[in-house]
């Protein structure tokens, strides 16, 4: 899928000559933010966690491979690949794959702060790649079990790391964050403009 994304803002920066390679309409909202214009291509990757890799390398390398896959498509094109992951203790919590899944992982974060590692990478021509992290801590409070089991129904959580969006319900029980809230939406866009300034794209 390719598509154009354009804000009508005059003084933005167009980020002519851009591709993020996602197709979360999150990242799409944040990335606008930034760039007037940019085109949309999903990268298809696998997104298995190899045994024994840290979080932190893990963002980093489903952000690295998914900008890497969309720029060898695109060899002169400045392309962004990201991606989000949710850790609690050492467990990785990724997208849930149905709703007992997804009711388990709310259950484990009810009242336990956790790390969210937000990955973005930027391909460049010449097959220039750099990377950016960011690490957020969230602290959840104590979640009723009535409002995990309607919040999960309501199908929101289905397509989010950790089975939750921090944008929609779950921001009534949210304590605190510490670190980037972007981050935790899936793109962080304090690291992502550092790279896009040192590109020239911004």
């Amino acid at each position: 899928m390719v598509e154009r994304t354009e804000t009508p803002a005059e003084d933005h920066p167009t980020g002519a000559g851009l591709v993020l390679a996602s197709a979360s309409p999150r990242r799409r909202e944040l990335l606008a933010i930034l760039v007037r214009e940019f085109e949309i291509r999903p990268a298809d990757i696998e997104e298995r966690r190899a045994a024994g890799e840290q979080p932190d390398r893990y963002a980093l390398r489903l952000a690295e491979e998914k900008a890497a896959a969309i720029a060898v498509e695109e060899p002169r094109r400045w392309v962004i690949g990201s991606d989000t992951v949710v850790v609690l203790d050492d467990d990785c919590l990724g997208k849930p794959r149905d709703r007992d899944e997804a009711i388990g992982m709310l259950r484990v974060l009810s009242g336990r702060a956790h790390r969210v590692y937000s990955a973005v990478a930027l391909a460049g021509p010449g097959r220039r790649l750099d990377t950016a992290l960011s690490v957020t801590e969230v602290h959840f409070d104590e979640l009723p079990e009535d409002w995990i089991l309607a919040y999960v129904d309501s199908n929101e959580p289905m397509d989010k790391a950790g089975a939750y969006a921090i944008q929609g319900r779950p921001a009534a029980w949210i304590r605190r964050i510490e670190g980037s809230y972007s981050g935790v939406v899936g793109l962080p866009l304090y690291q992502t403009a550092g790279l896009l300034r040192v590109a020239g794209l911004l």
